[in-house]
């Protein structure tokens, strides 16, 4: 456990400090979390979820596993607010399953092409237009919320390992699996087109909002969005035939 001072009222003063300390923290992955869903989802209430999740990490933080706090507390945070909204089952059936078609769509015409696919060959494999298409990746967007996180610098990861299961306690413990896995992804993000890699690595790695990205790559927000759905279905597609322990969402 985290190692408090010896009298309990400053304790618990130690305790209140960490927990304001990182309340920016909390509020900044509630945000981000906030964006990917409709707008019908609380901000407030994530905020609040992910209080809690702050709280449970610094209660059982335990500094000799040379784990700094904050890392420990995004875990946390972000586990308890996506714990949360699938309890609200905020994704609706209909969503799921357009992006459940995609990943399909994706993988036969990969296999078809011996390529990877445009989003021309995608939407002529779902047999839609290529605007209907599109429309549905900005529908989907927040269903891949929790599946797929990539890996940043190491002081403050988005874990990839989120892709991998569903909870904090089935996440491979071991270091040799986490390289693996990681190394797999690299490799699924370098075959990817260059514009579906250079939004993720904006997203993701240096954290800019999908407005931000727009203005970067002078780009539509929503093309933006829609380039970020299929760059992640891309990755799902490729992730589920190369790794053992993938599991459906």
């Amino acid at each position: 456990m985290y190692s408090y001072p010896t009298s309990s009222e400053t304790a618990a003063e130690e305790r209140e400090r960490l927990i304001l300390e990182h309340l920016p923290q909390v509020r900044l992955i509630a945000r981000r979390i906030h964006e990917k869903l409709p707008e019908s989802v609380s901000l407030d209430d994530l905020i609040s979820t992910g209080v809690v999740g702050l709280i449970t990490a610094i209660n059982n933080f335990d500094a000799s596993h040379n784990v700094k706090l904050k890392t420990y507390a995004e875990y946390k945070i972000r586990g308890a607010i996506l714990d949360s909204l699938r309890e609200l089952d905020w994704a609706p059936r209909q969503k799921r399953k357009k992006a459940k078609l995609i990943e399909a769509a994706i993988a036969a015409a990969e296999q078809r092409l011996q390529r990877l696919p445009t989003e021309d060959e995608i939407a002529a494999e779902l047999g839609v237009p290529l605007e209907e298409y599109r429309e549905w990746l900005v529908e989907i967007r927040g269903v891949n919320l929790g599946n797929l996180e990539y890996a940043g610098n190491s002081e403050q990861p988005r874990d990839v390992l989120q892709f991998v299961s569903d909870s904090e306690e089935n996440w491979p413990s071991r270091v040799f699996e986490r390289a693996e896995l990681e190394k797999l992804l690299a490799q699924a993000i370098e075959r990817m087109p260059y514009v579906e890699r250079t939004v993720l690595g904006l997203y993701y790695h240096e954290e800019l909002t999908l407005r931000e990205i727009a203005r970067v790559m002078d780009l539509h927000e929503s093309r933006v969005s829609q380039l970020k759905s299929q760059a992640i279905l891309r990755l799902r597609t490729y992730m589920e035939k190369r790794w053992p322990n993938q599991r459906g969402s």
